[in-house]
């Protein structure tokens, strides 16, 4: 079945009005939200997420999103949540670098990661 554009904003609508936290992982969360990271002074914690309007079956997150990472601790993929703790595990990705290759960072201490441009879409 395709969907018409309108459907296809209807779709990420819906899904961006639940996915309101995102969350990093040391590995592939799979379908279950697996290998969250926790821990660290300050500790880790979900943060929530704007996301834009959607337009042509399109919509991103809004600004950046700063996540404190505890020391000897890798992130590789993010996750996407309905809560702050607990909740509904929706779906994730790769972290990906500015060349939009797979992309893991090592923090050998604390430190915070910078996350952008995570964008939900159905292709036409």
């Amino acid at each position: 079945m395709a969907l018409s554009e309108g459907g296809r904003n209807a779709a990420v609508s819906g899904l961006a009005a639940v996915a309101t936290y995102v969350s990093l992982h040391s590995a592939d969360p799979g379908l279950t939200g697996a290998s969250e990271i926790s821990g660290g002074t300050p500790a880790y914690a979900r943060k929530s997420l704007t996301w834009a309007s959607a337009a042509a079956g399109s919509s991103g997150t809004s600004g950046v999103v700063l996540l404190d990472v505890p020391g000897a601790t890798s992130v590789s993929y993010f996750g996407l949540w309905s809560a702050a703790t607990g909740g509904t595990y929706l779906g994730g990705g790769r972290l990906l670098d500015v060349e939009n290759n797979p992309a893991t960072e090592a923090f050998g201490g604390q430190g915070v990661y910078q996350l952008s441009n995570i964008t939900l879409s159905i292709p036409a």
